[in-house]
């Protein structure tokens, strides 16, 4: 049954003139009368009686005229949902360590944004705990797509890809003892109190190496998840911390002291699923960072 025919019938049912109706459908009326006469024969049974110059709906045609218009309502307003689904953004869900958010994160999904091709994206921006292991965990359970953060080698369902590097630097209060060096060994540290990463950090292990190399572990004054978190303690004089160079230091009340010995960056990856469902926004989008980051050269993020 033509959907075009069932549309002129209802028209039809509203003017009852067949010129009339041609007109507002803009088709001729001998196109009109074969199109109601076409329908009338498929249902074998009368839609229209005659009266005068115009044309009366039969008993049979007034219940099949009210069915057939809530039908055709029902169509219209289906395929209208159906084709806002062409019209929304496909969502990138996007979870990030909080020093990633600050500049290096939103700087890589705008140029992403303005390739252009992208106008129907939308990224949804999360940090979550705001610590590696709970991002990542929110990865495996399908609660974000992407993840950038420290590698931690137990999620094996992941694939991690090096994205940027941070440096380690010392932080201490303005009046610190050390806060006149230009650099310094991080076996010097070792005589005063320090925030450290607590054991959820992704940068707890790291740490851990790091002072081992050097012959013993701080002295912990306090145990802080999150880098930033640290260095506000740091800021607020309860100690001297080793942390990534990152770009919020700079507006904080700290020296900056790089290091002499050892020198180590700290890499932060992109994770994502191996075994997922591909969505072509998000597909592009990690191609779109795995080829931004192929030269590891992004410092103070």
């Amino acid at each position: 049954m033509n959907l075009d025919h069932l549309r002129y019938f209802v028209a039809l049912s509203r003017t009852e003139n067949y010129t009339q109706t041609a007109k507002l459908l803009h088709i001729t009326q001998p196109s009109l009368t074969k199109a109601i006469h076409t329908l009338e024969a498929e249902l074998n049974i009368a839609l229209f009686q005659k009266s005068g110059r115009s044309v009366t709906l039969t008993p049979a045609g007034k219940v099949f005229s009210n069915d057939i218009a809530s039908a055709l309502l029902l169509i219209d307003k289906s395929v209208t949902n159906v084709k806002r689904f062409n019209e929304q953004k496909a969502p990138i869900r996007v979870a990030s360590l909080r020093t990633l958010t600050i500049k290096w994160l939103p700087d890589m999904a705008q140029r992403f944004l303005q390739l252009g091709a992208h106008a129907a994206v939308q990224f949804q921006f999360n940090t979550d705990t705001g610590l590696s292991p709970d991002i990542l965990k929110g990865i495996r359970n399908h609660k974000y797509d992407v993840a950038f953060c420290s590698k931690l080698d137990y999620f094996s369902d992941i694939e991690f890809f090096p994205v940027a590097e941070q440096n380690m630097v010392c932080i201490t209060p303005m009046t610190h003892p050390l806060a006149n060096r230009s650099s310094i060994n991080l076996t010097e540290t070792l005589a005063y109190p320090q925030i450290t990463f607590s054991k959820r950090s992704g940068l707890y292990p790291i740490m851990q190496k790091l002072f081992d190399d050097c012959g013993d572990q701080p002295i912990s004054a306090y145990s802080v998840e999150e880098d930033q978190a640290i260095a506000g303690l740091v800021a607020s004089g309860f100690g001297i911390a080793i942390v990534p160079n990152m770009s919020i230091l700079q507006t904080m009340p700290v020296k900056i002291i790089p290091l002499s010995f050892p020198t180590w960056q700290r890499i932060l990856y992109m994770g994502v699923l191996k075994h997922r469902t591909p969505q072509p926004a998000v597909e592009e989008f990690i191609t779109f960072v795995r080829e931004q980051s192929k030269t590891l050269s992004i410092n103070n993020i």
